[in-house]
């Protein structure tokens, strides 16, 4: 069970409502960060993922490990969250 699920999103991103509503199936909370709102975060998110867009989906876990998932990729998010 992941520590914490943070999402970065724009307004404009037609991928991030489908990360939420994925989540929001599988019953896990999760903390969104608007870019457009948080400027200041875009260094932070890019640091992690080395990608200039969204969503950016960061999965800490118990071990305080963190998954990084770019975009909507279930691949990717499915084991992260699991």
């Amino acid at each position: 069970m992941p520590k914490n699920i943070t999402i970065f999103t724009t307004s404009t991103c037609s991928y991030c409502p489908m990360v939420k509503r994925y989540l929001k199936t599988k019953g896990l909370p999760y903390n969104e960060v608007n870019l457009e709102d948080h400027p200041e975060r875009q260094d932070e998110v890019f640091k992690a993922s080395g990608a200039m867009t969204v969503p950016i989906t960061i999965v800490t876990k118990q071990d305080n490990t963190q998954e990084v998932v770019i975009g909507f990729n279930l691949q990717k998010l499915a084991p992260a969250i699991a």
